[in-house]
């Protein structure tokens, strides 16, 4: 009376029951890696608790590869080999889905019901707020000169940054994309859509910053000037003989710099160095990519500083950062040619042979250089001094004044 199976099918059921039980719990340790994801995610956004758990992806496997060590080892079964080696690749696998999908659950929640977002990032004058899929960049009125944060602020300066990077970005992006989306606080998440945060910010895209600072200089100042006359070099490329202070160069020279952290100074590199450098970053990228830096610097300064001409402004040096986007291609960041970053000189009254009044805030740093004993801090005439320059500077390069 007793059925018998014949054998090929008693040889399935092992594996059968094998697959089901491997599906259960792989989907068991979905559930479980979406909670833990969700969980530590609210911590970061709320503190300053790490993703230690969910931003390594190797933990997570380890862990289960210790449970089922013994169980591997001492059966030599291969369904326990089967099972372990199928929930260890979807584990690595759906740990970054549970923790992209958690994190952009809570940006929603969070946006929607305006509570208060952090920055993730703080630069001298910028602060950086993750958005999901995008950034947004906030230019505060905070101003910097030679690498340290003043003790003033100066209204509308974070407007005029933003806005000027704007105008550029839709001027040169013929020659290479950049990574705007909008400046509109309409289309960025309720926190941002308040008067404090309305023209001074700015939604980008994603990207993966390469770490050098692309210095482009058209005219022979400041401390290009001081090393010319030491030894005849700027960041040891050989100039003319014969040039005075504010001459303009017979082609504009890139003179990279590496990025330094808040506190610190860039350094100088040379075009060589750079290579070095960027390789240490991108094995087998660092020439490909310091080429196309050192050419997208020079082209974009040639056309920008050509149309500047135009409006009564000589743009005497400026410095750019690019990054890579999702797809690898080499995309403008950061600000672009605003005063911050940029030395503007007025077209009227231009003369070589000493320094040029600026639009930008060479004014401060002027300023800070005859007052050694300042504190980082600047008296009220030169912080509105400044500020004006700066919309003065706004208003001749766009041809529009600042709302």
């Amino acid at each position: 009376d007793n059925v018998v199976f014949p054998a090929s099918t008693c040889a399935r059921i092992p594996i059968v029951i094998c697959l089901i039980i491997s599906f259960l719990t792989v989907f068991y340790f979905f559930c479980l890696l979406f909670f833990l994801s969700f969980v530590f995610s609210l911590l970061h956004i709320f503190t300053d608790f790490p993703l230690i758990i969910c931003r390594y992806q190797s933990l997570l496997p380890l862990l289960i590869s210790i449970l089922f060590y013994d169980i591997v080892i001492i059966q030599h079964n291969l369904y326990f080999v089967l099972f372990f080696e199928i929930l260890q690749f979807t584990i690595v696998f759906f740990r970054k889905i549970c923790l992209t999908i958690s994190e952009d659950i809570l940006k929603k929640i969070i946006n929607k019901r305006g509570i208060v977002m952090k920055p993730i990032k703080e630069g001298k004058v910028r602060e950086i707020y993750d958005n999901g899929d995008s950034l947004i960049m906030v230019a505060t009125d905070r101003i910097s000169c030679f690498d340290v944060i003043l003790k003033n602020v100066v209204s509308k300066k974070g407007t005029v940054l933003t806005q000027m990077s704007k105008f550029w970005f839709d001027l040169t992006k013929d020659i290479l994309p950049n990574h705007m989306i909008s400046t509109d606080v309409k289309d960025m998440p309720e926190f941002f859509q308040k008067p404090e945060y309305d023209g001074n910010s700015m939604m980008c895209k994603k990207l993966e910053m390469l770490p050098i600072e692309c210095i482009v200089r058209g005219y022979i100042t400041g401390s290009g000037w001081k090393s010319y006359k030491e030894n005849g070099t700027v960041c040891g490329i050989k100039l003319p003989e014969g040039l005075k202070e504010s001459d303009k160069l017979p082609e504009p020279i890139y003179t990279p710099s590496t990025k330094a952290e808040i506190g610190d100074h860039d350094e100088n590199i040379s075009y060589e160095q750079s290579i070095a450098h960027l390789e240490k970053y991108f094995p087998g990228k660092g020439e490909e990519y310091a080429a196309k830096l050192r050419d997208c610097t020079i082209a974009l300064y040639k056309k920008c500083a050509d149309y500047a001409l135009s409006r009564g402004i000589i743009i005497a040096d400026t410095k750019f950062e690019f990054g890579l986007d999702e797809n690898g291609n080499m995309v403008i960041g950061d600000e672009m040619l605003t005063p911050d970053s940029s030395r503007f000189w007025p077209v009227e009254g231009y003369e070589p042979g000493h320094g040029q009044p600026s639009f930008d805030k060479q004014f401060a740093r002027d300023w800070l250089t005859s007052h050694p004993d300042n504190d980082w801090t600047l008296p009220d005439d030169v912080v509105q001094k400044t500020i004006d320059k700066y919309l003065q500077c706004y208003k001749m390069i766009t041809g529009e004044e600042l709302a």
